[in-house]
């Protein structure tokens, strides 16, 4: 690994809020510049609410603190298989905490759901959320991997991010953008995720990690040799300073790992 991870500890979530609106409105505009849109994608768990607050909360008016919903396009990091209306469901998680809040008379993002056609079938389900993608970054044939501009992920107790899981096989996956996974440690079983090699090759990727329950992964992830063999720890190794952590005080009380001030 070349220069580390960036990693940020808040007040309180009030403040990382803040902090992370002008993270991802940075990304946000850099991938406007390069290519006219924003490409995103987007884990479950409690990343959606704190979004939410970051991104649907009143800008001082500059372009650069403008969220320009029209031009994004959201992708989801992991997907259960479940229908979208599911308790289990990323998609319904998001759009309740997020995009049902998005003002009605604001044009509103380009949402890239899977298709639940496949429910019964996940690898097809993957395959064809790989053809979504593909649609989408150009044909696969002249696209190696797909690049986003941004991912916001999440940390597992266990390490995990996405639905890819310590030890398991799936880490090793090195062909396919969309994997499936049908032996998930944690219910529901049947899921699809994004590989680890996409996941590495985001311009910008982003972990939001909170609250005491986090203390003990994150000092293993950040302050260990054993917690870099972990998901979270392995996208740290690919990433590098193209990582930034967006923690709280509480989640990171004892963690050695040097700490930035400010983006």
């Amino acid at each position: 690994m070349g220069k580390p991870p960036n990693l940020y500890a808040f007040s309180d979530n009030e403040a990382l809020a803040h902090s992370l609106r002008t993270y991802v409105l940075q990304c946000q505009n850099a991938g406007f510049e390069r290519h006219g849109v924003f490409k995103v994608a987007v884990s479950g768990g409690s990343l959606p609410q704190t979004l939410a607050k970051a991104l649907l909360h009143p800008g001082n008016g500059s372009i650069e603190d403008t969220v320009d919903f029209q031009k994004w396009e959201i992708f989801f990091a992991d997907e259960r298989a479940v229908p979208l209306d599911h308790g289990d469901s990323n998609f319904k998680l998001l759009k309740e905490e997020l995009l049902d809040k998005i003002p009605k008379d604001t044009a509103q993002p380009t949402v890239h759901r899977v298709n639940v056609t496949y429910l019964d079938n996940v690898q097809e389900m993957a395959d064809q959320y790989q053809e979504e993608l593909m649609r989408s970054f150009a044909a696969k044939d002249s696209v190696k991997i797909p690049i986003f501009d941004l991912l916001l992920l999440g940390c597992g107790p266990d390490g995990h991010t996405c639905s890819l899981f310590p030890n398991h096989e799936l880490l090793r996956e090195s062909n396919a953008w969309v994997a499936a996974i049908e032996d998930s440690p944690k219910p529901p079983l049947k899921r699809i995720t994004l590989s680890l090699p996409v996941v590495t090759h985001g311009i910008k990727i982003a972990f939001v990690a909170t609250g005491e329950g986090k203390k003990s992964i994150l000092k293993e992830i950040l302050d260990t040799d054993e917690g870099r063999s972990l998901p979270c720890g392995l996208v740290n190794e690919g990433g590098g300073e193209r990582v930034s952590w967006f923690t709280d005080s509480q989640a990171v009380a004892g963690v050695g790992f040097p700490r930035r001030g400010s983006l």
